[in-house]
């Protein structure tokens, strides 16, 4: 199955000298320094470099993070601040605020905003594999795997290393509750989408299917609702995105929900089943078009052309005229 995933920008910075004069008064320092300076460069770089994998993004970002933590930990075992950490200044955009970027002297939203877009590297990554036609096992669990990591570093950044901010996240920046907890949730969803491609190819039970498609409806309708208060200029097409998914996997639970009944020779629920299942459907349609047309972060696409929306089209349209003839045999 091929998915299509809504994708916000990359995070922007500025470049960063680290060059401490006064401060790094010795050779040893000066070196930290300017593998601090190689590291990050180095990494930024991998974030535009479509031959970037998982494991090469795993060992430079863990590379210039393990450098960064010398401005962020104690350095004398003691529960003091690092003198280090409020010392150099960091700018960078938001994903949702376009060119606009937000500049803060510590090195903690440094390490935050940094790891952000790692993890949003890590959701590209997923929705590039994802978009193959013919994805293979393997490519289906490193998709399902890119999406887990990201949702993990979202998850770690909110509960352990943003409440260390000194300067808290301003409404609508990356780093806030709202948006940061639907970035946790559609990474999510999405994971569960490749689980549930997965549970089809193998020919699972039906109400299987239908159990894991009203949940992830159930995960894009959370996510949406998280962003209701969030200005609409910067999210109404991160909005579309999450309604249009919403409703497509209603659809595919109405849809296997109808089968699960056809099976147990209940055919006019079946029916009314997949009548609903045809509702949402035609609902995601036209959240699609509306998708099309919203301004504002984002990548540009045309999900009601995807594969994978086609062919739920047919399928559900396939399986109520199934239903119809056998309640016709009755």
């Amino acid at each position: 199955m091929t998915h299509w995933f809504h994708r916000n920008p990359l995070k922007a910075t500025a470049p960063v000298s680290f060059n401490l004069y006064g401060v790094a008064s010795s050779p040893a320092a000066n070196k930290i320094c300017n593998d601090l300076r190689t590291t990050r460069a180095r990494l930024l770089d991998m974030f535009t470099d479509t031959t970037c994998t998982p494991e090469i993004m795993k060992k430079s970002s863990d590379e210039y993070f393990a450098l960064l933590q010398g401005f962020i930990l104690p350095l004398d075992g003691t529960t003091q601040e690092n003198k280090l950490r409020f010392i150099q200044n960091f700018r960078w955009t938001d994903t949702l605020q376009g060119n606009i970027a937000s500049a803060q002297q510590d090195a903690v939203f440094e390490l935050v905003s940094m790891a952000f877009n790692v993890a949003i590297w890590y959701t590209k990554f997923a929705s590039r594999l994802a978009g193959k036609e013919n994805i293979t096992e393997d490519e289906a669990k490193d998709v399902h795997k890119s999406l887990k990591i990201a949702a993990g570093i979202f998850k770690t950044l909110k509960e352990t290393h943003i409440p260390r901010l000194i300067t808290p996240a301003e409404k609508g920046r990356d780093l806030e509750p709202r948006v940061i907890d639907t970035y946790i949730v559609q990474s999510q969803a999405e994971a569960q989408e490749v689980a549930i491609a997965r549970a089809i190819e193998l020919n699972h039970n039906a109400s299987l299917i239908a159990a894991l498609s009203f949940e992830t409806a159930n995960f894009y309708q959370k996510a949406d609702h998280t962003l209701n208060t969030l200005d609409p200029e910067c999210s109404s097409k991160w909005k579309k995105y999450l309604q249009l998914k919403q409703h497509f996997y209603m659809a595919y639970a109405h849809c296997y929900h109808g089968q699960t009944l056809l099976a147990g020779d209940k055919c006019g629920e079946a029916i009314r089943s997949l009548q609903e299942a045809e509702k949402f459907y035609s609902r995601a349609e036209a959240l699609c078009k509306e998708y099309r047309q919203m301004k504002g972060p984002g990548s540009t696409a045309k999900p009601s052309e995807q594969l994978f929306f086609k062919k739920l089209g047919t399928f559900i349209k396939n399986t109520l005229e199934k239903c119809q003839r056998e309640n016709s045999f009755m």
